[in-house]
């Protein structure tokens, strides 16, 4: 399936002229390895989780945010695929679009499969449709294996594995709230759009 057919569904559910979301992957992301959370002042708070797979990037809200506590396990709901230019959006969706609320990129970097390097290996489509993830991220802010496993059909568990980044007393979602991007908060996305 290509980038295009697989943003079928991420296209349906808006109206890309008003949101000022992203439109479309070009595809030029293939092969890539980006992940990006992005924090979503949306209806509720939440965390967008996305990693960049096959073109576009695989999605889900976190309505906690990560956690670097490995004894904590976080609800991940998996949501439409993104186009991989959604990765660098910061910006404010109006209020009576489909995710209306303002958006900021608070962490950035890459990540490596890490049950591609198993014995029996599988790439990240196949650990998707097998509904286990084990992934281990370079960002910004988080570092160190995080695994994410389906428990329902879209909703998924994302906890962080025991490695020298986990630590129970840090909690990056509240001491570390703006963007690794711009340094800004979501106040002043707000402020800045309504100055525009």
């Amino acid at each position: 399936m290509s980038a295009k057919e697989k943003l079928k569904q991420y296209i349906d559910k808006r109206n890309l002229n008003r949101s000022g979301e992203p439109s479309d992957s070009d595809g030029a992301g293939n092969g890539g390895n980006r992940f990006v959370i992005q924090k979503h002042d949306a209806s509720n708070l939440h965390y967008d989780l996305r990693l960049e797979v096959d073109g576009v990037l695989k999605s889900w809200a976190v309505p906690k945010g990560p956690s670097t506590d490995p004894s904590e396990r976080r609800l991940a709901i998996r949501t439409e695929d993104h186009p991989t230019e959604y990765a660098n959006f910061e910006g404010v969706i109006p209020e009576d679009e489909y995710g209306g609320g303002t958006l900021l990129v608070w962490d950035t970097g890459e990540f490596k499969n890490l049950r591609a390097e198993k014995d029996e290996p599988l790439t990240m489509e196949e650990s998707l449709d097998d509904g286990l993830l084990e992934v281990w991220l370079e960002g910004e802010k988080l570092q160190g294996g995080y695994a994410m496993k389906r428990t329902r059909k879209s909703q998924w568990l994302l906890i962080k594995m025991k490695d020298d980044a986990a630590d129970a007393r840090r909690n990056p979602v509240s001491t570390e709230p703006d963007s690794v991007l711009s340094g800004r908060s979501l106040a002043d996305i707000m402020q800045e759009a309504d100055k525009e």
